[in-house]
C-alpha cells in the first residue's frame, strides 16, 4: 500500500469527551426565561403563577447558573485550545458555529422588526379605518391612526363616546414621544449620542483586531479597552434613557403598543449590548492578565469582534425605524 493511502496523512481530530453542560444550559436558559417572561407579565398586570418576590428569585436563579455553566464551558474550551488540542478543521467549526450564531440573531431581530413593520404600516392603519379591512368605525369612534400612536384606541373611543374602560384603565398612551426631536434639539437627544458612541466602539474595536493581527499587543490592549468603556457608556446612557422615558414620558411598557414596540427593540438591543461588552471584556481580561491571543490563533477574540459590530449594526437599524422614521 503506498504512503498516501496511510492513515497518518489525514488531519488529526480532536473529539471532546461528553459533557452534561448543554443539558444543564438548556435547563437554566429555560428557567431564566420563565422568569423574565413572569416578571414582565406581573409589570404589564397580566395574571402570573409567581408574585412578589418569588418572580425576581427565579429569574436570578436561571441567570446565575445559566452564567456559570457558560463559565465552565468555556474555561474548558480555553484550556483544550492553549493545549494544542482542536486541530485546524475543529477551529473551522468553531467560526461556522459562530456564523451560524450571528444569523441566528439577525433572524431574531428580524422577527422584531417584522412586528414593528406589522403594527405600524398594516394592523394600525386597519384600526385607524384605513382599508378594506378598516374597523374603527365599528369598534373605536373617534381614533385616528398615527406613528408613534400617542393615544390607544379604546382611550380615544372613551373621549369620543363614554364608552366604558377596557382593561381597567391599566393600557394609555404615553405624554411625549422618543422619536426625533428635530435638527434644532437634536445635541439633547440621547439616542445622537448613543449612536455616535457605539458606532465609535466598531471603530476602536476594529483598530485593536489589526493591531493584534500585525503583533502589537499593547495596542490591541489599550483600543479594546476603550471598546469595552465605550459599550458601558452605552448602556449607562440607555438606562438613564429608560428612566426618563418612564418619569417624564410617560412612555412604558404598559403605552399601548408604541411603548412595547420600543421596549421590546430598544430592550433586547440593550441585552445583546450587555452581553457582547461583557465578552469583550473578558477577552480583555485574558489579554492582560494571561497573555492570551497570537496574531495566528485569537479567534475568541475575532468573535466577540463580529458580534459587537452585529450589534452596532443593529443600532442603526433601530435608530432610523425605531426613532427617526
Amino acid at each position: 500500500m503506498s504512503s498516501s493511502n496511510s492513515n497518518s496523512d489525514y488531519e488529526h481530530y480532536y473529539v471532546p469527551e461528553s459533557s452534561k453542560l448543554p443539558i444543564f444550559a438548556s435547563l437554566f436558559l429555560f428557567v431564566t426565561v420563565y422568569g423574565a417572561a413572569t416578571l414582565f407579565n406581573n409589570m404589564s398586570g397580566m395574571p402570573a403563577t409567581f408574585q412578589g418576590d418569588w418572580v425576581h428569585w427565579i429569574l436570578i436563579l436561571g441567570f446565575v447558573g445559566f452564567s456559570w455553566v457558560l463559565y465552565v464551558w468555556f474555561s474548558t474550551t480555553i484550556r483544550e485550545n492553549l493545549q494544542g488540542l482542536p486541530s485546524a478543521q475543529l477551529k473551522r467549526s468553531y467560526v461556522m458555529g459562530m456564523m451560524w450564531f450571528i444569523f441566528s440573531e439577525v433572524m431574531f431581530f428580524f422577527a422584531f422588526f417584522g412586528a414593528l413593520f406589522y403594527v405600524r404600516n398594516l394592523a394600525g392603519p386597519w384600526l385607524g379605518g384605513e382599508g378594506a379591512k378598516g374597523i374603527a368605525n365599528m369598534l373605536w369612534q373617534g381614533f385616528q391612526y398615527d406613528w408613534p400612536m400617542m393615544i390607544t384606541p379604546q382611550q380615544a373611543a372613551e373621549a369620543a363616546g363614554g364608552q366604558v374602560t377596557a382593561m381597567n384603565n391599566e393600557f394609555s398612551g404615553p405624554d411625549k414621544h422618543m422619536a426625533f426631536p428635530g435638527f434644532g434639539a437634536m445635541f439633547g437627544w440621547l439616542p445622537l449620542w448613543n449612536t455616535i458612541i457605539l458606532l465609535s466602539s466598531s471603530g476602536t474595536v476594529h483598530i485593536a483586531h489589526h493591531a493584534l493581527k500585525e503583533g502589537n499587543k499593547k495596542k490591541m490592549k489599550l483600543w479594546l479597552g476603550i471598546t469595552v468603556l465605550l459599550g458601558i457608556i452605552f448602556v449607562c446612557l440607555q438606562a438613564y434613557e429608560y428612566y426618563e422615558a418612564y418619569e417624564h414620558y410617560g412612555l412604558t411598557l404598559n403605552a399601548g403598543i408604541y411603548g412595547s414596540t420600543f421596549f421590546m427593540l430598544t430592550g433586547f438591543h440593550g441585552f445583546h449590548v450587555c452581553i457582547g461588552a461583557f465578552m469583550l471584556l473578558v477577552m480583555w481580561l485574558r489579554a492582560t492578565q494571561r497573555d492570551h491571543f497570537t496574531p495566528e490563533d485569537h479567534f475568541g477574540f475575532e468573535a466577540a469582534s463580529w458580534y459587537w459590530h452585529f450589534v452596532d449594526v443593529v443600532w442603526v437599524g433601530l435608530v432610523f425605524f425605531v426613532y427617526i422614521f
